[in-house]
C-alpha cells in the first residue's frame, strides 16, 4: 500500500471508457486549447479522494513526485489530494512545510482549473495565513495561466477568514487578464467575499465595473438581488 504501482492500479479500477472518452474534451485538451496534451483514464473525483485517503498514511514523497510528473491527469490530482493530506496531518505539530516546499517546486504540474481549486486555497492558503503574501502577487504577474489562477484561489482561506484585502488588490491586477479561466475564478472569489462582507466588494465594483470583463462581473453579483445584478450589467464596458 502506498507505492506507485498500487495506486495505479486502484486509480485504474475505478476507470470507465465513458469518463475517458469525456473529460479530454470536457478539460479541454485539444490542440490550442488551454490543457493540450492532457490524459485520462477516466475516474470521477469521489474515487481518486477516496484512493488517495487509503493511500496517504504509507505514500512517501519519491511517489507523490512521480505521479505529480504523470501525463495522466488522475494520476497528478491524487497526488495533490495526498500532499493535501500529508500537510494538514503535519500542521498539527507545525511539520508542514516541506510540503508547501513541494506543491512549490512541483507547481508546473498544478497545471489545469481543478488542480488549482483544489489545492491551491489548502496549501498555499493555510500557509500564507499568518506570513508574507508577496508570492501571490508574483504568481498573479507570472505568465502562467495556472500560476495566476493558484494566486486568485488560494485567497479563499482569506476569505473564509474575513480577510479580504488580497482578492481586491489582486482583482484589479486580473482586470486586464486575457484568459475565460482568470475572468471565471476572479469573479468566483470576489463573490465568495460579497457572501461574508459585502461593502468592500460592492465599493470595488462601483470602481471597477465599467472595466471588468463580464463573465468576471456576472460571476461576481450572481448571488445579488436582481435589480442590483441589473444595475452593474447595465455598466458600460470600456475598453483601455
Amino acid at each position: 500500500m502506498g507505492d506507485l504501482k498500487s495506486i495505479i492500479r486502484d486509480l485504474k479500477s475505478h476507470a470507465t471508457k465513458e469518463k475517458a472518452a469525456f473529460l479530454p474534451y470536457f478539460f479541454k485538451t485539444g490542440k490550442g486549447e488551454y490543457a493540450e496534451g492532457d490524459r485520462f483514464h477516466g475516474i470521477v473525483v469521489p474515487d481518486q479522494r477516496k484512493i488517495a485517503e487509503h493511500h496517504t498514511p504509507t505514500t512517501s514523497k519519491d511517489t507523490i513526485i512521480s505521479l505529480l510528473d504523470s501525463p495522466f491527469h488522475e494520476e497528478r490530482l491524487t497526488a495533490l489530494f495526498i500532499l493535501c493530506n500529508k500537510f494538514q496531518a503535519d500542521k498539527k505539530t507545525s511539520k508542514e512545510k516541506k510540503w508547501v516546499d513541494l506543491y512549490l517546486k512541483k507547481v508546473d504540474r498544478v497545471n489545469n482549473w481543478d488542480l488549482v481549486d483544489m489545492t491551491a486555497h489548502i496549501i498555499l492558503g493555510q500557509w500564507l495565513e499568518n506570513k508574507n503574501r508577496t508570492i501571490l502577487y508574483r504568481f498573479a504577474k507570472d505568465t502562467s495561466l495556472w500560476k495566476n489562477r493558484i494566486a486568485v484561489v488560494a485567497t479563499l482561506h482569506f476569505i473564509r477568514k474575513n480577510d479580504f484585502q488580497d482578492i481586491l488588490q489582486l482583482s484589479e491586477i486580473m482586470l486586464q487578464h486575457p484568459h475565460d479561466l482568470m475572468h471565471k475564478a476572479t469573479g468566483w472569489m470576489l463573490r465568495e467575499a460579497w457572501k461574508r462582507k459585502k461593502e468592500p466588494v460592492e465599493n470595488f465594483l462601483n470602481q471597477f465595473a465599467h472595466k471588468m470583463p463580464r463573465t468576471m462581473l456576472r460571476y461576481a453579483i450572481e448571488r445579488m438581488s436582481e435589480p442590483k445584478r441589473k444595475a452593474y450589467l447595465s455598466i458600460k464596458l470600456q475598453s483601455y
